[in-house]
């Protein structure tokens, strides 16, 4: 059964191939529909699928859009039938980052108010970053064409990405003279190293699917032709594992490098006691015995 909140929509994406949405009016262009919801939301089989919906502007994050991924990330995160959450861009990229249009108008028209909101625009993007990290079922980031800005945060704080051959990433923050930020300088360091981050950030030079998936941002590329196929598939084999015992083991790995050995023994030990009470783990040593694949319920 499957519940969906906005619609769903296939529009041509921009034909501009810069980071940041630079719109236009040029003749001929089908103009975006304000109407639409910026981020869509998807709940079936126990998949939540948001979906960033701007393509036009190349899925560009704008402050409503922040405002909505903060609302349905919470959503999901406490929504017990979802077991597993797939983040997607909708059109020809998953996302070209910041609103750099936006930037321009606010800069040029109201700069106090701009300045004055930025600190708590980056706030609620932390929230819905934090939110990814801490969201006890794993969440998959499902990319293609263009990863930048933080759209490239936003596949950081997940836990798995799979890319489309032929994707492009970049750390674009210095080109505007801004420093990394959605948690960028956080996630970073520990998946590619210290040297690594601070020549993405420094540099802030483009990289494709290949180069990330040498670095360990990219878990596994694809044809881009098969990328829905391939992220439908991992989503329904994520989903049909044992919720809670890849919860914990999310909360161990992603806590660890922030504590002692003792406290992460600890803490194994804590949950493994938990965890033996579930039904899951019954099931998952009846079926090993038994010789068949095991049913997991997620509790």
């Amino acid at each position: 059964m499957s519940t969906r909140s906005g619609c769903r929509r296939r529009c041509a994406g921009s034909s501009r191939r810069g980071w940041g949405s630079r719109s236009t009016r040029a003749r001929g262009k089908r103009m975006p529909d304000d109407s639409a919801p910026p981020v869509l939301l998807d709940i079936a089989d126990g998949i939540a699928t948001i979906t960033l919906n701007r393509p036009d502007a190349r899925n560009a994050v704008t402050p409503a859009m922040t405002d909505r991924l903060v609302a349905l990330t919470e959503q999901v995160e406490r929504d017990d039938a979802v077991r597993c959450v797939v983040l997607k861009g909708a059109g020809k990229c998953f996302s070209a980052g910041g609103d750099v249009t936006k930037f321009q108008e606010e800069l040029t028209h109201n700069r106090a108010h701009y300045t004055a909101n930025l600190e708590l625009r980056l706030a609620q993007s932390n929230l819905m970053m934090g939110r990814l990290r801490r969201m006890p079922k794993p969440v998959v980031a499902s990319v293609h064409a263009a990863v930048s800005g933080i759209g490239f945060s936003m596949a950081l704080a997940s836990d798995f990405v799979i890319a489309a051959e032929g994707t492009v990433f970049v750390l674009v923050h210095r080109h505007i003279a801004l420093a990394p930020d959605g948690g960028a300088s956080y996630f970073l360091p520990r998946i590619i190293g210290e040297r690594r981050a601070l020549e993405l950030a420094m540099l802030g030079e483009r990289f494709d699917a290949a180069r990330a998936h040498e670095l360990g941002i990219v878990n596994w590329l694809c044809p881009p032709e098969e990328l829905e196929q391939r992220t439908a598939a991992l989503a329904a084999r994520l989903a049909g594992g044992p919720t809670a015992a890849m919860a914990n083991a999310k909360a161990l790995i992603r806590g660890s490098l922030d504590r002692s050995w003792t406290e992460v023994a600890a803490e194994e030990a804590r949950i493994a006691g938990r965890l033996v009470l579930s039904d899951d783990h019954l099931e998952g040593v009846n079926a090993f015995i038994e010789k068949r694949p095991p049913s997991f319920k997620g509790r």
